[in-house]
């Protein structure tokens, strides 16, 4: 969540600003803002509250022909949505402006600190707080008067350092000081931030979409650093080490991954890119001579992997739903005792884990605070660490030691789609390959290979029962409730279908074991209660059948999930949504289609902003 984008080259900085700051809409914001430096050395702030739209028609109203500047997406944390609150901030008599990600959890000491040296805040954030830290670190540097200097670069980095040390929390910082005209200053703690590198021009981003298109080779900050950028150089410097030789890596994703094309929405367009995206994950990951999967980032031998004796997943959220299913998956095709822990829970826990232990840290964006914060506790107690990530580079995928990289491509909508899918087929794949280590015969794990490689072309037949899903969707738009049923590898997916109605068209909904629902949910079955089952051909299906025809007879209107030519099914619910067959441990994937375009059109029908979901960040770093 919170974005944040810079400039400094030979270009008008606001036209990159305002492009960057588009492509980071998805991360979730609620106002923005940019900060320029004009031909009279003087900090321009130009802010709104609400869409990039608003702010792009105040900047045009007096716009400037800067060649620097940094911009921002804030998504409230201190403070309400408000102009005041919205970033960038100026520190010291308009020093400086700064743009923040990140929190900080002593800014309230600070805030009474700085107060009492002089200085006026204006906003309710914790980011004013950083912006007058780093002004009164300049000014005790120098011992010097603010106005009437020149004072050198370096200063500026040690002042940065010097303010930053006191900090206690997260963040992701954009600074340009009046002084400097010439130079944004960048610095990183659990908060990411890449830098594009150009000729004769330099970028700054929270994450790379802003690059696309502008540069191919970037840098990814790491913790502790800080970064002086200028139109023609880049130095990074460490807080214990001094400057470093920074690594400049290749930006791979193409523009058109994260341009719109055809589609009226990003996830309409992620949905239909599925296909491809899991073509994507199981590219160069299956060896059919050993009827297994390959993957070369795990940084553990098969040795080392045959001394597990148990599997941690933690997650969050949407990646929790694919832990669920990777829990079916790893204890019944490799028997290993799996648990899925909340991350958010499992930081602060201290449940008893011994050596033979492996914590898997499942994450999208690589950056969800959380999930971040377990892996790093588990860490220290020592234990090995993995990740199962989509973006390359992100904290996580940097601080595990080892893990799976999904290659689904760039996903802009709030709501994951291809990423989810993604992270149930690496884990269908995980299990494979610790299954073929363990009991697994060489002719399962041919079948498994079999069956994986059919998937994407299953997953083709399911996209075709969109303008079906649409037609249902309309009929069912006005409730306001909605109960989602599934048993077996299908109760995850059921959890993950209501999790996607209620993101984007913010209706309540239920997943639930579908045994479960006699226990406790049936009294909400009522004539506007739909209950979405998800059923396909199983050894369970008749018990899934006999619980659908309790819902039945409650009155109840029922929209099932079902396999090609199930005429039990289609007889008895209100409404059928037809899928291909596939063996039950891909279930979930294909049967997460039909459901991600049921939250879709039901939420296009209700008039909702599909892609940018109220109170929702697609990167959650703050817990």
């Amino acid at each position: 969540m919170c974005g944040i984008v810079g400039y400094v080259g030979s270009r008008v900085a606001q036209d990159f600003l305002l492009e960057g700051l588009r492509r980071l809409e998805y991360r979730g914001y609620d106002s923005a803002g940019t900060a320029t430096i004009d031909e009279s050395q003087q900090i321009k702030i130009t802010k709104s509250v609400g869409r990039i739209s608003r702010l792009a028609s105040e900047i045009a109203q007096m716009p400037c022909s800067s060649r620097v500047g940094i911009g921002h997406t804030r998504w409230a944390t201190h403070g309400a949505a408000t102009i005041t609150n919205a970033h960038p901030h100026i520190g010291g008599d308009e020093m400086l402006a700064i743009a923040h990600n990140g929190v900080i959890e002593n800014f309230a000491e600070l805030r009474t600190q700085l107060k009492q040296l002089g200085y006026r805040f204006n906003s309710e954030t914790d980011t004013e707080v950083i912006a007058h830290l780093v002004a009164d670190a300049v000014k005790t540097r120098a011992k010097l008067a603010v106005n009437g200097h020149t004072f050198d670069e370096q200063l500026a980095i040690d002042a940065i350092k010097d303010a930053i040390s006191q900090l206690r929390g997260t963040f992701g910082l954009a600074i340009i000081f009046k002084q400097w005209p010439d130079s944004i200053f960048a610095a990183r703690l659990g908060s990411p931030l890449v830098i594009g590198i150009g000729d004769g021009e330099h970028f700054l981003a929270s994450d790379a979409s802003p690059l696309v298109g502008y540069t191919d080779r970037i840098v990814y900050m790491a913790d502790h650093q800080v970064a002086m950028i200028t139109a023609d150089s880049l130095q990074v410097s460490h807080r214990d080490q001094g400057v470093i030789v920074h690594d400049v890596q290749q930006l791979s994703v193409e523009s058109n991954k994260v341009e719109l094309g055809d589609y009226e929405h990003y996830m309409l367009k992620e949905i239909f890119e599925q296909p491809e995206s899991l073509k994507n994950t199981m590219r160069g990951r299956i060896n059919e001579d050993d009827a297994t999967a390959v993957f070369g980032g795990l940084n553990l031998t098969p040795q080392d992997l045959l001394k597990i004796k148990r599997v941690v997943f933690t997650a969050c959220g949407t990646s929790w739903h694919s832990a669920l299913v990777g829990e079916y998956l790893m204890e019944e095709i490799a028997q290993i005792p799996v648990e899925v822990e909340y991350a958010s829970e499992l930081r602060y826990r201290n449940p008893p884990m011994d050596e033979n232990t492996l914590l898997f840290a499942i994450t999208q964006s690589g950056e969800t605070a959380d999930t971040l914060g377990a892996l790093r506790e588990m860490k220290r107690k020592g234990h090995a660490t993995l990740a199962i990530c989509n973006v390359v580079g992100s904290t996580i995928a940097q601080e595990a030691d080892g893990g799976i990289y999904l290659h689904a491509g760039p996903e802009i909508g709030v709501a994951s789609t291809k990423a989810y899918t993604s992270q149930c087929l690496a884990l269908s794949m995980l299990a494979l390959y610790f299954g073929r280590l363990r009991h697994l015969s060489y002719n399962a794990g041919r079948k498994m290979i079999s069956h994986i490689r059919e998937l994407p072309a299953k997953i083709e037949v399911a996209l075709q029962s969109n303008q079906i899903v649409s037609d249902i969707a309309t009929k069912y738009a006005d409730c306001n409730n909605f109960l989602y049923l599934g048993r077996h590898y299908n109760f995850p997916t059921a959890l993950e279908g209501a999790l996607k109605l209620k993101e984007i068209s913010y209706i309540h909904a239920e997943g639930y074991p579908a045994a479960e629902m006699k226990h406790g949910p049936i009294a909400l079955v009522d004539e506007s209660t739909p209950s979405v089952f998800v059923m396909p051909q199983g050894f369970i299906y008749d018990k899934v059948m006999s619980n659908l025809e309790e819902i039945k007879a409650r009155g109840g209107p029922v929209i099932a999930i079902a396999e090609e030519g199930d005429q039990r099914v289609a007889e008895v619910a209100d409404d059928v949504i037809f899928i291909p067959q596939v063996e039950e441990f891909l279930q979930p994937i294909v049967t997460a289609i039909p459901l991600q375009l049921l939250s879709y059109h039901i939420a296009v029908a209700r008039g909702c902003d599909v892609d940018k979901p109220r109170n929702l960040a697609k990167s959650v770093t703050v817990e």
